[in-house]
């Protein structure tokens, strides 16, 4: 090639410096120099602050944050251990630009000492933590339902079914066929009864180190092997992600829900299953109501390409009795909810047609358990 058609090639190619890439970003990206002032804002920043960056860099954020911003935590602690930092569910207000729920992203630049960059998403994460702490509360909320039906429906049915069983001794034909149905729908009831009893189990769980991988390499094989035949399974793993802390058994229940729920949603051709972890690191939950930052880093997601879930059923898929499916309980999900709420997790939904991603943020196991 030569020089002038270097030149030529160069020439039309655009300029895809930093800058321009920030700037066309739908999210809010700003720097803090290291006296807390506005040193870089992008388009969404501006708009997100209601001022140009002209305006407002160099100037201080105490001028549009109050004092006790957790913005500012957030910017010391980033500073002070030297790695990014995220932080869900903060309350940003202002009187310039008014109140938001966002989920804030930090790190230090490595050319500026004492600068960091943040970024900012409305309507993400945060509020979708925010919506499943009220999602275990209703997982909760079911346990004394289904203690009372243990205690008030069993009971009856029990003698029900005694009373049936002794009058086959004494009829034949059509009658005897009607005993028998008699049984057999109590023994029904007395099924769906022992599913809502799940709910009901106050036992603490037994802690110990799971490995993840593990975890799902087995359910992913039961599935392989039944009812998702139909699928194509691929596995994105970290292969460094350390042991998670809770039971192997529950685990192995709620992922079994969730791959199932997957594998059935997505099409009967050409239909992919994903099982992904990843560990990230910072990563908080502040737990409505406690003082304490729960730390949530190991990330386990299933996600399937079906239809997606409407976004009207979205805000209580999580809920009982709530099912996408037309003969669905709607037990499975508000059972998943509870078992990663006795973790201390949290799980979300994401859904678009085409893409449903359930993702399970759950704690690191503890160095005696391991």
């Amino acid at each position: 090639m030569s020089g002038a058609q270097a030149k030529s090639l160069q020439a039309a190619r655009p300029d895809l410096g930093a800058a321009s890439i920030l700037a066309a970003l739908p999210v809010p990206v700003f720097v803090v120099s290291d006296d807390d002032c506005f040193a870089y804002l992008n388009a969404a920043a501006e708009s997100f602050f209601a001022g140009s960056a002209a305006t407002l860099k160099g100037r201080p954020l105490t001028q549009l944050l109050p004092s006790d911003s957790p913005l500012f935590l957030l910017l010391n602690q980033v500073r002070e251990r030297g790695h990014s930092l995220s932080e869900y569910g903060v309350a940003l207000e202002g009187a310039r630009f008014g109140s938001h729920f966002v989920t804030l992203d930090a790190a230090l630049l490595p050319d500026r000492p004492g600068a960091v960059v943040v970024s900012m998403q409305e309507r993400s994460i945060a509020r979708k933590i925010d919506r499943q702490l009220t999602h275990r509360n209703a997982a909760r909320s079911v346990t004394a339902m289904a203690a009372m039906l243990a205690h008030e429906v069993k009971n009856p049915l029990s003698g029900i079914r005694g009373a049936a069983q002794l009058l086959e001794l004494t009829h034949e034909g059509q009658d005897l066929e009607l005993t028998r149905l008699i049984c057999d729908e109590a023994d029904r009831i007395v099924h769906l009864v022992d599913s809502m009893e799940k709910f009901a189990d106050g036992q603490p769980l037994a802690h110990e180190a799971v490995n993840i991988h593990e975890v799902l390499g087995h359910v992913r094989r039961l599935m392989a092997s039944g009812a998702g035949r139909h699928v194509k399974f691929v596995e994105r793993y970290d292969p460094s992600l350390p042991a998670v802390r809770g039971s192997r058994d529950l685990l192995i229940q709620v992922f079994i829900n969730l791959v199932k729920n997957a594998v059935e949603a997505a099409p009967s051709v050409g239909g992919i299953v994903q099982l992904i972890t990843s560990y990230r690191q910072g990563v908080k939950l502040a737990v409505q109501g406690g003082g304490e930052k729960l730390h949530l880093p190991l990330t386990v997601a299933v996600e399937d390409n079906g239809p997606g879930v409407p976004e009207d059923l979205q805000s209580h898929l999580f809920d009982p009795f709530v099912s996408t499916k037309p003969n669905g309980k709607g037990l499975g999900l508000a059972l998943v909810a509870k078992i990663v709420d006795d973790h201390g997790g949290v799980i979300e939904l994401d859904s678009d047609p085409g893409r449903t991603r359930f993702t399970l943020y759950l704690p690191l196991s503890k160095p005696k358990e391991a």
